[in-house]
């Protein structure tokens, strides 16, 4: 009997020990919020697509003017062209330019703008000679040995972009004095054949007559030497493609590098090189266009 009874009491309590009261629930946590994704920006809109421009559009003329906003790239009849970097630019055409031409700017969202030009014609001084061109005129290979060089340095110089700014400016004469010999004149032989035309100005200064510059820029090409034809040439940058060359100088008066302000003394007159009386013969091309010097500033005072 107290076997039983002490099992009987032992059970309950054994029972007991091996019960376990219920753990309390982890307490409920906020959700996480769910972050939305950042609106993609929106481009800014390229403003207006229009190429605006004015100046001489003719045979040996030129225009300035302001590219679409965006523009990244621009070309005149295919060829790129420099600009500045707040749209404006200046653009050119040979003196044998035909009548129409195209500028493109390409902008940065890939949209292209085109714009035509009429190109009017001129009518070049044409001196027609009746006797036949002088022959053996082709140079020597004695003379182009020193010839060469000479190209290759003014190629050089031409190719150089010195960020000069004179190209936004209104060019203004080197000298005041008589026109001895007009851009784009040409002789044409007995039997048809055209010799080169006449590639710049020439001004009938007197000898040691000083000179200045056009319009702002920077100095690419001062010969230490007189240049076989050209004599002591100078040239200056005006920027974006657009330089002014001075030939058959008797003096340069700055150096390679040197920056010029427009209206500043840069030479003297003279008759180095290939040159029959003194005079300055002023030349400008933009890349590979030669242009007129008259178009620029105007018939003097």
């Amino acid at each position: 009997m107290r076997l039983r009874l002490w099992t009987s009491l032992a059970l309950p309590a054994l029972a007991a020990a091996c019960s376990h009261a219920p753990e309390p629930a982890p307490p409920s946590l906020p959700p996480t919020p769910v972050e939305s994704p950042a609106p993609t920006p929106m481009p800014a809109p390229l403003g207006a697509a229009v190429i605006s421009y004015g100046g001489e559009m003719t045979q040996g003329g030129w225009i300035r003017g302001t590219l679409p906003n965006g523009t990244v790239r621009a070309t005149l009849d295919g060829e790129p062209f420099p600009f500045g970097d707040d749209g404006e630019f200046f653009a050119a055409f040979d003196r044998d330019a035909g009548p129409l031409a195209k500028i493109v700017a390409v902008r940065s969202d890939g949209s292209s703008i085109e714009s035509e030009i009429d190109i009017s014609p001129r009518d070049w001084p044409i001196e027609r000679v009746n006797v036949a061109r002088t022959p053996g005129g082709e140079p020597t290979e004695a003379f182009m040995k020193i010839r060469q060089p000479e190209l290759d340095r003014i190629a050089a110089a031409r190719d150089l972009r010195t960020g000069a700014e004179g190209w936004r400016q209104d060019f203004i004469w080197p000298v005041k004095a008589r026109i001895s010999g007009r851009f784009g004149s040409q002789r044409v032989y007995k039997g048809g054949e055209a010799g080169a035309y006449h590639s710049g100005m020439d001004i009938a200064g007197g000898a040691g007559t000083a000179f200045v510059a056009p319009a702002d820029g920077v100095v690419i090409l001062a010969a230490e030497a007189p240049f076989s034809l050209e004599g002591n040439l100078l040239m200056i940058d005006h920027g974006n493609g657009l330089n002014s060359a001075f030939l058959h100088c008797s003096e340069i008066l700055v150096k390679l590098g040197d920056h010029v302000t427009q209206g500043q003394v840069i030479g003297k007159i003279g008759m180095s090189g290939r040159a029959t009386g003194p005079h300055l013969h002023w030349s400008l091309k933009w890349l590979s266009a030669r242009l007129d010097p008259l178009l620029f500033t105007g018939p003097m005072e």
